[in-house]
């Protein structure tokens, strides 16, 4: 199994935890959790109307992993003109957005960020050099490398 499918199963396995669906068994059950989750965010919106939220997301691996997460909640994204692709517009309910999709989108989004920087510290290490270590930090600037008359 490669890391790319490893890690649509660890998505799919906190999609099953935050469906209430834990053991294989619970499939069934997962498929219909998504329905039960859209209709508690219009039974909330009820009580607690849908308000604008912005969301910055910076990176654009974060930014489709929300995207997707709304329209699976059948939120529409949209942002206004002028502002930036980094930029998500969404009306959700408060209690909705804290309870269910924030810590979902956060626990995915860890999940994802670290699949992603062990791969890039993988690729770099065998393509380009081994240590792809940050910086050190100096109190001082080292001596100025000569420029090359390329």
């Amino acid at each position: 199994m490669n890391d790319e499918q490893r890690l649509i199963e660890k998505l799919q396995s906190i999609e099953r935890l935050h469906a209430a669906a834990t053991t294989p068994g619970e499939k069934e059950a997962s498929a219909n959790a998504l329905e039960r989750m859209r209709q508690r965010l219009v039974e909330l919106s009820a009580g607690d109307p849908p308000v604008e939220h912005r969301f910055s997301l910076g990176d654009p691996w974060s930014r489709r992993l929300f995207l997707a997460l709304l329209r699976r909640y059948d939120i529409t994204p949209y942002r206004y003109p002028r502002q930036r692709c980094t930029t998500v517009m969404a009306r959700i309910p408060r209690r909705f957005l804290n309870e269910t999709l924030r810590p979902e989108f956060q626990q995915l989004n860890e999940t994802l960020v670290g699949f992603l920087d062990d791969v890039t510290t993988r690729v770099v290490a065998e393509g380009v050099h081994a240590d792809s270590s940050e910086a050190s930090v100096v109190t001082e600037p080292g001596p100025v490398l000569p420029a090359s008359d390329s």
